[in-house]
């Protein structure tokens, strides 16, 4: 209730000039109150709405609700408990690439108020798997499915591509529930060129089969869900290639879609560079997502995300088709809240089935 009234004020006030300075702040928050039980009951009781009408089992996981937060938000896994704590459904971290990197100069995120967006070209900030690997086995599973975001390192080459996505995804194999394929970012330099059907077809055959064999290593009879996050600036011509590939190389879901690079629909014009998200995506992915569903024609599940602002866009992000939701932008401008009003809404409306 205080969230927009006093907290995010305050928040966007004392780092109006580096909006991610009030990131820090808030994950530094976060990652206190995930070694605190008490602290985490207390953030599950105001924050978490639960009923077995927004439960659904996909990819042999459980999943306590469809509405889960978006890569990106926590990159290093520091704060995975608290954000559970949150009401979320499941949560996907990173995007991790093999190598630490610093991402890119700051600032680089820019709040766009009026239009309830944002703009970042944070480039994959990071600690690198190895490192977060090694994090991530000192401390207990969250209690929500996680999946992590991998992609591409910064400085490794082009061709290098597929080693690199292995390399992440055996390092933190024992800590995902999924894993997501991030070859849609724009901020990386050629990371998209990935989603070009050869070299696409090429990386995720070669995830697929890794995948498959660190199961048959660890003794599983199936090996963790692939998925993908695309681009909401592909031509149809360009999702039906993407389709093509996802269904030769058995992915398990598409996410539908990350930020980007479009300008249409803002209040005023911006020169800052980097991927849009928030609401004046929304429309552009919506298509997106009735766009795959229609072709799929349920061979794929579909995670719908970019510019859900609240409970409406969320009914219809599921009526065009997704199985799950994450939000992002939205969770930095409405606060905790929404997660809870979008389930409550859900399950009144009936939508969760």
């Amino acid at each position: 209730m205080l969230y927009k009234p006093v907290i995010r004020p305050a928040l966007f006030r004392a780092s109006a000039r580096d909006p991610e300075i009030a990131h820090h702040q808030v994950m530094n928050l976060l990652a206190f109150a995930s070694r605190y039980p008490a602290l985490l009951k207390i953030l599950e009781v105001a924050n978490a709405y639960k009923s077995p009408a927004l439960e659904r089992t996909i990819f042999g996981i459980h999943f306590p609700n469809p509405v889960g937060l978006a890569g990106g938000f926590d990159k290093n896994g520091l704060a995975l408990p608290a954000l559970a704590a949150l009401g979320f459904g499941f949560l996907e971290a990173g995007t991790v690439t093999r190598y630490r990197q610093p991402g890119n100069d700051r600032p680089r995120i820019f709040r766009l108020p009026q239009d309830g967006a944002l703009i970042n070209r944070m480039g994959f900030p990071n600690d690198g798997a190895d490192e977060i690997s090694e994090r991530l086995s000192r401390l207990p599973k969250p209690t929500i499915p996680v999946g992590w975001s991998i992609g591409k390192s910064k400085i490794t080459p082009q061709q290098e591509a597929v080693e690199d996505y292995l390399y992440s995804l055996r390092k933190l194999h024992a800590f995902a529930d999924f894993f997501t394929v991030n070859v849609s970012s724009p901020n990386t330099p050629g990371l998209r060129k990935l989603q070009e059907k050869e070299p696409l077809e090429q990386l995720l055959r070669a995830i697929v089969q890794e995948a498959e064999v660190l199961a048959s290593r660890s003794g599983k009879d199936t090996a963790k869900p692939i998925l993908v996050k695309i681009s909401p600036d592909l031509t149809e011509s360009q999702v039906d290639d993407v389709i093509e590939v996802c269904l030769h190389c058995q992915i398990r879901g598409i996410i539908a879609t990350n930020t980007t690079l479009s300008r249409a629909g803002l209040c005023k014009n911006t020169s800052e560079t980097g991927g849009l998200s928030g609401r004046p995506l929304f429309s552009r992915s919506l298509a997106i997502v009735q766009y795959l569903y229609k072709r799929l024609n349920g061979q794929i599940p579909i995670i719908g995300v970019g510019g859900i602002s609240g409970p409406d866009d969320a009914r219809r992000m599921f009526d065009a088709g997704a199985i799950f939701i994450q939000i992002y932008t939205s969770f930095i401008y409405e606060g905790p809240g929404i997660v809870k009003q979008i389930n409550k809404k859900l399950v009144i409306k009936g939508d969760s089935n």
